[in-house]
């Protein structure tokens, strides 16, 4: 379709009269689900409704200085090139909206089937509007599939006219991209009770530093004898003017066996050292995500005893502008009751022990890492009645591109826990789930993490270090357990083994001396295909080392020091 700019401010009051009409009929059976600004100066905005019996989300987007068009899509990790897009041009007299692509060159085509449905367009004092609509499967090779995890945006602003939609030269616009989850769950909001409290833990006005990114960390102090209160919802606080550069925050709870932790307030990078003991989480938010809600039968406990007083706020800050100046206040705003509910909730971490015997080769398009949570674990840990996991966060450094957690009984698999294809470690949040996963004693939790290394010249090991590997699934459940941990690594001895094949079929030697770490024997490791492959089928087959841990970091006794691979 094309109409003229000028028709398009002629048509507003008219626009006014049908538009109601329109999103009642557009939005039938929706769910709105969020709101998120784009670009870091807040110029353009996303807003967007989920229709799940029409499969289609509706999204609109709101520019506040329209000048000759824009372009909005998505692609696999926010690159322009073989991206799926929606663009509207204008080359001076007449303006265009189709569905386009970018080519591997990042040349732009239009698309021979056209699944952006532009519904509408209209100015009003705050800007213009667009809305459009668009199925999550078109069935066209030349679409982004929309599916459950991250979605990463993408979005560019023409500042000149530009002559036809092939004209335009998508490296010489002002870009960007957002990564949101668009298929929210649809669940019900449970009822608040009447004696819920809140406690706001937001930074004390600081200045925002003036570079790219900054994590800042800002102890909390809970009054002396607070007692026991079940967390039953939380929600972010964002300073106005500053929705663009909070991308997410999370608020840790400190570890109850020290009676006192500094206080502190500035950039993680440089706090004391005792803060590292902070993290157990009580809540974590991403941009772009909304409140959330424990279900009305589970609360996540905090104070009384056996609970530290003592929290740690932490801020991600990204600021590519590098605005100087900027006060800012944010932070999370916490819900809690006296009035305990039926079943205190629990986390507890699936994956990969953080240990360099797992390790990824540098070069690698997609590596492959596995961790298990066995029927052994399980059917000693587990109540008879098993658990109930309705929420999961997963977790990697920078390498991770996708994590899935699936759950096995006798052998199969029966279902997804938590599934992300287009993971970032830039966007991390708690997800509920759409259903709750029921847990049972035997049954097993899988967690798999691809990895790509292709930036990298030496070994990435797993441990704590960003630039080192985590493969973790954070999983919330009820009723709470004494079952912290379940994770596992590959059995030490067997990669023991694996660098003696390496000296044995190389001429470069792994040093095998005593003193020598296993990172360090990572890194005298020569990367040919021989030595990848091994170590492919070495993690495939192994045996593994099992972590089944109460919250003590006491071993269940099942733990025993190597276990068959499930």
């Amino acid at each position: 379709p094309s109409f003229k700019l000028r028709e398009v401010a002629s048509m507003y009051f008219t626009m006014i009269a049908v538009f109601l009409v329109i999103l009642v009929v557009a939005l039938q059976g929706s769910v709105p689900r969020g709101r998120k600004p784009l670009d870091p100066e807040g110029l353009l905005e996303l807003s967007w409704n989920v229709s799940y019996p029409k499969q289609a989300v509706h999204f609109q987007l709101l520019t506040r200085d329209l000048q000759f068009g824009l372009l909005f899509g998505m692609s696999d990790r926010g690159e322009f090139e073989n991206a799926d897009l929606a663009v509207l041009w204008s080359d001076g007299h007449n303006s265009y909206f189709g569905d386009a692509w970018s080519d591997a060159k990042g040349q732009l085509h239009m698309d021979s089937q056209q699944d952006y449905q532009l519904l509408g367009a209209w100015r009003t004092p705050e800007g213009f509007y667009l809305l459009f609509r668009r199925a999550f499967s078109t069935c066209d090779p030349k679409d982004y599939l929309i599916e459950d995890g991250t979605v990463h945006l993408i979005y560019g602003i023409l500042e000149k006219p530009v002559r036809s939609l092939q004209a335009i030269n998508i490296s010489a616009i002002h870009r960007g991209l957002q990564r949101v989850q668009l298929l929210k769950p649809n669940i019900t909001i449970p009822e608040l009770p009447s004696d819920m409290k809140t406690r706001e833990i937001t930074v004390p006005d600081i200045v925002i530093p003036s570079q790219v990114t900054t994590y800042w960390c800002y102890m909390v102090e809970l009054p002396d004898g607070f007692p026991k209160h079940h967390i039953i919802m939380y929600e972010p606080v964002i300073t106005a003017g500053n929705e663009a550069l909070v991308h997410h925050m999370e608020v840790f709870q400190c570890a109850a066996k020290f009676d006192s932790f500094p206080h502190y307030n500035g950039p993680c990078d440089s706090k004391p050292e005792e803060l590292n003991y902070c993290r157990h989480v009580l809540a974590a938010w991403a941009m772009g995500a909304q409140a959330f809600y424990y279900p009305e039968e589970a609360g996540l406990a905090f104070g009384g005893p056996g609970s530290s007083r003592y929290l740690r706020l932490e801020i991600h800050y990204h600021n590519p502008l590098v605005f100087k100046g900027r006060h800012d206040s944010s932070g999370i705003r916490l819900y809690y009751t006296a009035t305990l509910r039926r079943f205190d909730a629990g986390i507890m971490e699936l994956g990969l022990v953080y240990t360099p015997v797992m390790a990824i080769p540098p070069g690698e398009e997609a590596f492959i890492l596995t961790g298990y949570c066995t029927d052994k674990c399980t059917q000693l840990a587990l109540p008879a009645a098993g658990i109930r996991i309705f929420a999961s966060q997963l977790h990697t450094h920078l390498a991770g591109r996708k994590v899935v957690t699936v759950l096995s009984r006798d052998g199969r698999e029966r279902q997804v826990v938590n599934a992300d294809s287009h993971y970032s470690p830039h966007f991390q949040e708690i997800r509920m789930l759409k259903e709750v996963v029921a847990v049972f004693p035997g049954d097993e939790l899988i967690t798999t993490c691809t990895y790509n290394t292709e930036d990298r010249n030496q070994t990435t090991v797993g441990g704590f270090s960003i630039l080192e590997e985590m493969c973790v699934n954070y999983v919330h459940y009820y009723p709470l357990t004494q079952l912290e941990l379940c994770k596992s690594a590959v059995d030490p001895g067997y990669l023991h083994r694996y660098f003696n094949l390496v000296n044995r079929f190389n001429d470069e030697e792994v040093c095998m001396c005593p003193q020598v770490s296993v990172p360090q024997q990572f890194l005298s490791v020569p990367w040919n295909k021989f030595n990848r492959d091994v170590l492919k089928s070495l993690y495939g087959f192994a045996p593994i080392s099992m972590h089944c841990n109460k919250s003590s970091a006491v071993r269940f006794p099942v733990c025993r020091a190597s276990q068959p691979k499930p």
